[in-house]
């Protein structure tokens, strides 16, 4: 199975193109796409820019399976009571 790309998913989550998101940036078109198709990455300040723009926390665009990982902190924090 191959990866999925968080950025690409969370823009078609919150109905957002790559081209709204260089735009948004400052980038190129080209440069987004080479971050939704793993290509390259963007640095960690363009990381939480994205993040801001798409209105998500950034660990849902850098962690692979982001409701997993959110159910665990929810259960870990209930245990630990």
């Amino acid at each position: 199975m191959e990866d999925l790309n968080r950025i690409k998913l969370v823009l078609v989550e919150k109905k957002r193109t790559n081209k709204w998101l260089s735009e948004q940036m400052g980038v190129t078109p080209s440069t987004v796409s080479k971050w939704c198709t793993n290509s390259s990455q963007p640095d960690l300040n363009s990381l939480l820019k994205i993040a801001d723009l798409l209105e998500v926390d950034i660990k849902e665009l850098i962690v692979r399976e982001y409701n997993s990982y959110i159910y665990s902190q929810e259960y870990q924090a209930r245990t630990l009571k």
